[in-house]
C-alpha cells in the first residue's frame, strides 16, 4: 500500500461536541473507510457531554481521540531515515557514511536512543583545530580504528585494545634526539629506519606505525609481541599517515551531546521552523518520548509538509471548528446548519440539507453507496437524531428525520422512547460539574458583523432540575463572557416536556435585543420562550436578524 493510501483522514465535529457531531463522525468515518479503502478516523474536538458519554457506553463504542489543532505536525513530514552510529566508531567511518548517503549530519545512538550528533563541520574541526598530540589517547582510540585510518594492517598486539596514554610522535630525528622525546606508551609514526624501530621498542611505546610497507625484522616483531606493543604497517608515506591518523578518533570525542536540539512527532511545524531559524544546524534529530531516535528533519523537508486532511461534520462555522482548520485540506463538509464562514483552499464536497440532524444525511449516504449500516452505527445514528430533534419535538425535525430514526432503531434493535428517556436523564445529570463546565457543555459561538456571541443549552425533562441549574449558571455568565472574549452570551434552559425554554442573557444590549426580537414587554423579568426548543432553527436565526438590523 502506498504511503498516501495509509495516511488517515480525520472526520471531526465542532468544539463542545454534542451527540450528533460525535455519532455522525464515527458512522461516517466507518462508511468512508469501507467505500474508499483508505483509513478515516473519527475524532472529537472537545470534551464529551454526559448524554454523548452515555450513548457511547450504551453501544460499547470507544470515545474518539481528541483533536485540538489541525496545523501540520512533524508526523506529517517525511523524515530522513538514517541508521544511528555507535559512539566508538571512527570519524573516518562517519565521514564515509556521510559521503555514501550524501548527508551532513549523523545521529550517534546506543540501543536506539540518541546520544549525540556528529556533523561534517565537526569532522572538519579535527583537521583545522586539533593541535594536541595527546588527542588520540584522550579520546581513547581503538587500534583497529588507527589501522583503518592509515589503510594499514595490524601485525602484532591486540587490535581491539585502546590507546589510553601517550602522545603521537614522528620518528624523524637522530636516535639520541629520539630518546629525548619518545616516552613510554607513545604512538610513533616511522619509516624503514631500524634505529627508530629499535628505539621505539626499547622505550616501551604502545604502538608503532611503520610507513611505506617498510620491512620489520623478526627480532623487532618478537620483542614487540612480548611487550604487547601494537605494530601497524601501512603503504602510506609518513606525511600522509600523520595527516590521516586523526581520522581514527571515535565520534564521541567530537560529537555534540549537550543541549541537543531535538523535536518530537507531535511538535507543530510552525513552532519547529521558529526554533530552526535561530540555530545554525542543517539537520535536526526527531526522537520519541523515551529518547529513541526516529529520523532527521531538515528545513528543506519542511517545505514539502503534507497538510492534514479532514472531513467536517455538523458545522461549517470557523469559530466552531478545530483550531488550524484554515491550514488543513478540508475534503468534505456534511452539515445541516446555516451557511457560514469556513473557507477552503480548493473545491470541496459540500453537502448541506435542511434536516434536523447530520445523522439523517449520513444514513442517506450509506443508502446511496449501497452499504448496509451495522447495528452499532445504526444505534449511534438513531441516538444522534433523538438528541438533535429532542425525540421529534423540535421544530427542526422533518418527517425524514423521524422516519430515518425509526428505520435505524429497527436495525439496532432498540426502543426509541426508553433510549431517549435514558439519554436525556444522563444529559441533565450535571452533579459535580462546575458552572463553567455546565455553561460550555453544549455551546456554540457565532459572529454577526462585529458582534461575537455564544449560545449554550441544557435540555431536561424536569422543571425542578432546570431551576437548580439556573441558580448555578446565571451568576457565572458575566465571567464566562469576559474569559471567552464574547460580546454577548445567551443560555437556553430547555424543558423537553413543556416544549419551552427559559433564556438567560448576558452582555451589553443582550436582553434588549432578545426582547425586541421576540416582541416582549420591556419590563419582562424572566424570559420564557414558549415553543422555542431549537437553538439552530428558532433562537439563532431570530438573534442574527435582530443583530443585523
Amino acid at each position: 500500500m502506498s504511503r498516501e493510501k495509509e495516511r488517515k483522514v480525520y472526520v471531526v465535529g465542532h468544539k463542545n461536541p454534542d451527540t450528533d457531531s460525535i455519532c455522525s463522525a464515527i458512522a461516517y468515518a466507518a462508511l468512508k473507510t469501507k467505500v474508499t479503502g483508505r483509513p478515516h478516523e473519527a475524532r472529537r474536538a472537545g470534551q464529551l457531554n454526559e448524554e454523548t458519554q452515555y450513548v457511547l457506553e450504551h453501544f460499547r463504542v470507544k470515545v474518539p481521540r481528541l483533536l485540538t489543532d489541525l496545523r501540520e505536525q512533524i508526523k506529517d513530514v517525511e523524515l530522513k531515515e538514517v541508521e544511528g552510529l555507535r559512539s566508538s566508531i571512527s570519524i573516518r567511518t562517519a565521514w564515509e557514511k556521510m559521503r555514501e548517503s550524501n548527508i551532513h549530519t549523523l545521529p550517534v545512538t546506543r540501543d536506539g536512543k540518541l546520544e549525540g550528533v556528529i556533523t561534517i563541520g565537526d569532522i572538519a574541526k579535527t583537521y583545522m583545530e586539533v593541535y594536541d598530540s595527546m588527542v588520540l589517547s584522550k579520546a581513547r582510540t581503538q587500534y583497529r580504528n588507527i589501522a583503518r585510518a592509515v589503510d594499514g594492517e595490524v601485525l602484532t598486539g591486540n587490535e581491539h585494545s585502546y590507546l589510553l596514554k601517550g602522545k603521537v610522535v614522528i620518528a624523524a630525528s637522530s636516535r639520541i634526539l629520539m630518546s629525548d622525546f619518545i616516552d613510554k606508551d607513545d604512538l610513533v609514526i616511522m619509516g624503514d629506519r631500524k634505529d627508530a624501530q629499535r628505539c621505539a621498542v626499547n622505550r616501551d611505546v604502545s604502538c608503532m606505525v611503520v610507513c611505506q610497507n617498510a620491512p620489520i625484522s623478526d627480532e623487532i616483531i618478537r620483542e614487540a609481541e612480548e611487550k604487547q606493543i601494537v605494530i601497524i604497517r601501512t603503504p602510506l608515506d609518513t606525511f600522509t599517515a600523520a595527516q590521516h591518523i586523526n581520522q581514527s578518533i571515535p565520534v564521541k570525542y567530537f560529537m555534540t551531546k549537550g543541549n541537543l536540539v531535538t523535536f518530537k512527532m507531535k511538535d507543530y511545524v510552525d513552532d519547529v521552523k521558529e526554533v530552526m531559524a535561530r540555530k545554525r544546524f542543517r539537520d535536526f534529530p526527531i526522537v520519541d518520548n523515551k529518547g529513541k531516535f526516529l529520523g532527521l528533519i531538515s528545513r528543506r523537508r519542511l517545505l514539502n509538509v503534507r497538510k492534514k486532511e479532514v472531513i467536517l461534520v455538523d458545522h461549517n462555522e470557523k469559530s466552531q471548528a478545530v483550531d488550524g482548520v484554515e491550514e488543513a485540506d478540508v475534503l468534505e463538509i456534511i452539515d445541516h446548519h446555516r451557511l457560514s464562514s469556513i473557507e477552503t483552499m480548493g473545491p470541496v464536497f459540500f453537502r448541506n440539507q435542511p434536516v434536523g440532524c447530520t445523522a439523517t444525511i449520513v444514513y442517506q449516504m450509506y443508502q446511496e453507496a449501497g452499504e448496509p449500516v451495522d447495528p452499532v452505527n445504526a444505534g449511534l445514528l438513531c441516538s444522534a437524531i433523538i438528541s438533535d430533534t429532542l425525540m421529534f419535538r423540535s421544530p427542526t425535525c422533518t418527517p425524514l428525520d423521524e422516519q430515518t430514526a425509526r428505520t435505524l432503531a429497527e436495525i439496532a434493535g432498540i426502543e426509541i422512547e426508553s433510549l431517549a428517556q435514558a439519554m436525556f436523564n444522563a444529559g441533565s445529570n450535571l452533579k459535580g460539574k462546575s458552572a463553567e463546565e455546565i455553561c460550555f457543555l453544549d455551546f456554540k459561538q457565532f459572529t454577526v458583523n462585529d458582534t461575537v456571541f455564544g449560545v449554550g443549552q441544557v435540555n431536561s425533562m424536569s422543571g425542578e432540575e432546570l431551576t437548580e441549574l439556573k441558580k448555578i449558571v446565571e451568576p457565572h455568565l458575566e465571567k464566562a463572557r469576559h474569559s471567552h472574549g464574547l460580546n454577548m452570551i445567551f443560555f437556553m434552559l430547555t424543558n423537553i416536556l413543556t416544549e419551552s425554554s427559559e433564556l438567560l442573557c448576558c452582555g451589553p444590549e443582550a436582553k434588549e435585543k432578545i426582547l425586541g426580537a421576540y416582541d416582549l414587554p420591556e419590563d419582562t423579568d424572566t424570559i420564557m420562550l414558549k415553543g422555542v426548543v431549537s437553538r439552530k432553527k428558532q433562537l439563532v436565526p431570530t438573534l442574527v436578524g435582530a443583530l443585523q438590523q
